[in-house]
């Protein structure tokens, strides 16, 4: 590189998720020419949001508050918890419009080759909500891979215990895929379409 600034603002830029060095070089570029105040204003941007944005303590949604918008709406339906592993799958639901009831983001799914298990998810945080005995039913909105699978059936053996009907989304989201990439037909007739999970579990045991 013929700048150190240069080479430690491509490190940082490639540290991002999909971006390799080579693109990583083309948007340092790219910020290196644009004007200052510009400049300014993007940088400003990312440092507010990182100071700014909190995890929801009810439900793990990202706001700018300690409660966020859709869990202090008091529209929403208590009755129904719609289990999602991020903020993406949350925004690919909101985006339909159909769903009324509120969410529960676990900020992952559990998979044990990245080191990522059950206490590192707000499965926890999800029970306690239960506990509460507002809610009826647990909605099962996670990716249909083998760790989203994974995921469910671990949640699914905690809940036994409640009296709760657990269901999932119907298999209009195409096994493999993650939920943010579906349109919005789809989700709303995966959603419309959503069966008992141990229907599904029995349908996955009887293919292994």
């Amino acid at each position: 590189m013929p700048s150190r600034l240069i080479d430690r603002a491509v490190d940082q830029i490639a540290g991002l998720p999909g971006v390799g060095r080579r693109t990583a070089l083309r948007l340092a570029l790219h910020i290196l020419g644009r004007p200052e105040e510009e400049v300014r204003r993007f940088t400003e941007a990312i440092q507010d949001m990182k100071e700014g944005v909190l995890s929801c303590a009810v439900c793990g949604n990202l706001g700018e508050d300690a409660v966020c918008s859709i869990c202090n709406d008091v529209r929403r339906e208590d009755a129904r918890i719609a289990v999602v592993e991020d903020l993406r799958d949350l925004l690919a639901i909101e985006s339909t419009g159909h769903f009324k009831g509120r969410y529960h983001v676990l900020g992952g799914v559990i998979s044990p080759m990245d080191g990522v298990g059950p206490a590192d998810l707000r499965i926890e945080g999800l029970l306690s909500r239960i506990v509460e005995g507002k809610v009826q039913e647990v909605i099962f909105a996670l990716p249909t891979t083998m760790e989203g699978d994974t995921t469910a059936f671990y949640i699914h053996k905690r809940l036994k215990e409640f009296d709760v009907q657990v269901t999932t989304l119907a298999r209009g989201v195409a096994v493999g895929d993650e939920l943010q990439y579906a349109d919005e037909l789809t989700l709303i007739r995966s959603l419309q379409q959503r069966m008992p999970y141990d229907m599904q579990l029995g349908s996955n045991e009887a293919r292994e």
